[in-house]
């Protein structure tokens, strides 16, 4: 039996790796990757590397064995076919025989186009009949803290959420809950709302960095359209624009805020409040 972990150098990968190496034996674990020499650090520590590619299904062939847990980091690449993506890892994991896949979804309220590759991967698994478990993940610090070169640039952070609440939180947070997830027992065909303990605005993040930062850093909300052509004037393809435009429209009706508790009841500690993670990213 192993502990499956697709996209493991990823961002999120690479937390849930680390975290599983504090709970079980290296050996236990396996880093599905596409580019093995990112993995090296692992390969070292004792953690098996197998080498797959959501767009080579063959790859999986194999892969999984009987009683494995299986951790699917969704894709990240958004014009080549998330679904089709997944169903390869489902298809694979099905075949096997696999005791449970868990798969890192988007919060249940959250309706903006984002949230549709989710819903269909949602839809695949459950008719999979294999035992399952839902992490809907909500959005990541790292979103915004990731990207304070041009909010501190311009003393400006822009968004198209009005007064919207978010209930972030850090990769860390969500990397706890699929370590309990994938450690534990009786996860199976369970559902978690995943998200910070604390909502915030963006008025309220503007205010911190001015806090942290000794700036006067404002917010600016602005139409969605307007978001666009901010976002696509910076580089961002219009599609990936126009998606992250429909997220800020979601966190102004409010479908951010998750207030279940279910993420730090799985870490067995509360979130990571979003002060500690904006010092985090002055500091590096």
């Amino acid at each position: 039996m192993s502990i499956v972990v697709t996209g493991a150098t990823g961002h999120l990968g690479r937390h849930v790796v680390e975290q599983l190496l504090e709970e079980v034996a290296a050996d236990q674990i396996t880093a599905v990757v596409r580019t093995p020499e990112k993995a090296a650090d692992f390969a070292a520590r004792g953690v098996r590397i197998a080498v797959a590619d959501y767009n080579a299904p063959e790859t999986f062939d194999g892969l999984f064995a009987a009683g494995d847990k299986v951790l699917l980091i969704s894709g990240n690449e958004f014009d080549k076919g998330r679904v089709e993506q997944h169903k390869v890892v489902i298809d694979a994991a099905k075949a096997a025989g696999v005791a449970l896949l868990a798969y890192t979804s988007a919060p249940g309220s959250l309706t903006a186009a984002l949230a549709d590759d989710h819903r269909a991967t949602e839809e695949v698994l459950l008719a999979s009949g294999l035992p399952y478990t839902l992490l809907r993940n909500g959005w990541y610090h790292e979103n915004y803290t990731e990207q304070l070169a041009p909010v501190l640039e311009h003393n400006a952070v822009v968004a198209a959420a009005g007064e919207g609440r978010i209930s972030s939180a850090s990769r860390a947070d969500y990397a706890a809950a699929a370590t309990a997830v994938l450690t534990g027992e009786g996860h199976e065909n369970k559902t978690y709302e995943l998200g910070g303990d604390v909502a915030w605005s963006f008025t309220e993040y503007a205010a911190e960095l001015s806090k942290q930062t000794g700036k006067e850093i404002a917010y600016s909300s602005v139409p969605a359209e307007a978001l666009v052509g901010i976002l696509t004037g910076a580089g961002l393809p219009e599609a990936f624009a126009t998606i992250l435009a429909g997220v800020d429209q979601s966190i102004e009706k409010g479908e951010l805020v998750v207030s279940t508790g279910d993420l730090s009841r799985l870490a067995g500690r509360p979130t990571t409040p979003l002060s500690e993670a904006i010092a985090a990213a002055l500091k590096a």
